[in-house]
């Protein structure tokens, strides 16, 4: 029986983990071996893993790695990694180069320094595998790279590699020894491979799988909004994070506000921006109209139930997996202007796509509102799109252990 190792940074709520989900419901664990390392040993979805798929980690908190609780659990693996197998000193000078080219840049990404660290220090497994798959960017990336064995070594990637603050340097060009590298979107292609042009034979395109029929069955489970609004609702769900511009979706609530409809904004989605956002969503007197939920089991209750879609963010790898979760069950969507987002939203067919300004935002918004039936033929033409055939993107990868 042949073998396969998948890692990932976390299991927490998100984009990849998703997806990663989506993945293993797709191969036929009777005829493979299966495994999972998690990185930071932390993530509230590992109780979604199939039964069948052997989790390695030896110690695992299903915390998420976003809210208090959890952000301390990973200050501590954090920390047990800087101090384990002389890893700071053998790391300082890789901190500081990159460090240093970061504030040149003007900005510090932490998480992306700190990667290497927790590679480093990480759980060693022994045996071999036939094939190990780094399913995220950074650590996982490193990890696969450096410390398993396996006859065969698969990279994905999820982002914009170079608006998500990577380069050659801070990966110590490890994308060169792989066999294939997977980006989600032609333009994640692109850019990947502006940045390693000799990885061009080994690169394809590995889109997100998706259950289409799972996803209209569970947005009919009870559930969804439970307030008592007779509004308009808009939704947006997503990470609480600097990348998906939350601050600009409150700022354009505050222009509908002085609209005469009637409207409230829930995001679902937890993360690191929330104290940000709540101060900011005080500061405006917006606390009865722009509403953070948190995070849901079952969000599909709340997209079937809203008059708009809205997803907010500098960049993507390719749209979202969250907007396409809002297509397949007919939400009229309006989607800020990056460069991935053409792949996934056809601007004037089914879905708006605008600057990533307040003024704009709030202007596709009222025009769904004032043409109803302009609603009405977007969302209907967005659940009509052809969504990814789930076999031929698996025969891309397993294809790889023979």
């Amino acid at each position: 029986m042949k073998t396969i190792l998948f890692v990932i940074n976390t299991m927490g709520i998100g984009g990849g983990e998703k997806a990663i989900l989506e993945l293993f419901n797709n191969i036929d664990l009777d005829e493979y071996e299966v495994f999972l390392y998690v990185l930071t040993g932390q993530g509230e979805l590992i109780e979604k893993i199939p039964e069948k798929i052997k989790i390695l980690n030896k110690k695992y908190y299903a915390v998420s790695v976003l809210d208090s609780r959890g952000k301390i659990r990973l200050l501590k693996t954090v920390l047990s990694a800087v101090f384990s197998r002389g890893i700071f000193l053998k790391r300082a000078g890789y901190i500081v180069k990159n460090l240093i080219d970061m504030i040149k840049k003007g900005e510090i990404k932490k998480d992306k320094l700190l990667w290497k660290i927790l590679a480093d220090g990480a759980q060693r497994i022994e045996r071999e595998f036939d094939l190990a798959v780094a399913y995220l960017e950074g650590g996982a990336t490193y990890y696969v790279d450096s410390y398993v064995k396996a006859k065969k070594k698969a990279a994905f990637i999820h982002i914009d590699y170079r608006l998500a603050g990577y380069n050659r340097k801070l990966d110590e060009e490890c994308y060169l020894h792989f066999d294939r590298v997977y980006t989600i979107s032609e333009t994640a292609k692109k850019v990947f491979l502006s940045v390693y042009p000799e990885c061009k034979e080994y690169t394809e395109i590995f889109y997100d799988l998706i259950d289409v029929e799972k996803i209209i069955l569970k947005a009919k489970e009870e559930g969804g909004f439970s307030d008592p609004y007779d509004g308009f609702r808009i939704l947006t769900v997503g990470r609480l994070v600097p990348q998906k511009a939350l601050d600009v979706a409150v700022n354009t609530m505050k222009i509908l506000k002085t609209s005469s409809k009637k409207f409230r904004w829930y995001v679902l989605g937890e993360g690191e921006m929330r104290k940000k956002l709540e101060k900011q969503i005080r500061m405006f007197g917006l606390e009865d109209d722009f509403i953070l939920l948190g995070t849901v089991d079952n969000p599909f209750p709340y997209y079937d139930q809203c008059d708009v879609y809205v997803h907010t963010a500098y960049f993507e790898g390719k749209g979202s997996i969250a907007i396409e979760e809002a297509q397949i069950l007919g939400c009229a969507v309006v989607a800020s202007e990056h460069e991935s987002i053409w792949e996934q939203v056809e601007n004037g067919v089914d879905g708006m796509i605008c600057r990533l300004e307040p003024e704009a935002l709030a202007e596709s918004i009222l025009d769904y509102i004032e043409h109803p039936e302009k609603m009405i033929a977007y969302g209907k033409a967005a659940s009509e799109r052809k969504h990814t055939d789930q076999s031929k993107e698996m025969e891309k990868l397993m294809r790889l252990l023979y």
